[in-house]
């Protein structure tokens, strides 16, 4: 496996293997995952697990993704940066990231980079 600089893909055609489709449970802390949330396969993040990445603009349950990772989720108080992609030619700003990461985010202080 390949390791893994979250900033590295910012503006980059990413794969996401979805793991936690949208309206599943997440298998330990029991919270529903409005948005699709999965890994990009072949990776190792800081964490030492696959890199984590976030699904937006789409509103149906998937198996995997391509997209364009538009923006990282930098968690400043764990070691657990989160991908968030895109279809192609969407943009979304960084309110409406957040209130779409919520769900889990709100554990966390971090901040939103982007490419530029």
């Amino acid at each position: 496996m390949e390791a893994a600089g979250s900033l590295d893909y910012l503006g980059k055609e990413t794969k996401v293997v979805v793991d936690r489709p949208m309206g599943s449970r997440h298998p330990r802390w029991g919270l529903e995952h409005p948005v699709n949330y999965g890994f990009v396969p072949g990776t190792v993040a800081a964490d030492g697990e696959q890199l984590d990445a976030y699904v937006l603009g789409v509103d149906v349950p998937l198996d995997s993704f391509q997209g364009v990772c538009v923006a990282v989720i930098r968690r400043l108080d764990d070691d657990d940066d989160k991908l968030v992609v895109v279809p192609q030619a969407m943009g979304i700003d960084d309110e409406s990231t957040r209130r779409q990461t919520y769900f889990q985010e709100q554990f966390f202080t971090s901040r939103i980079e982007r490419k530029g």
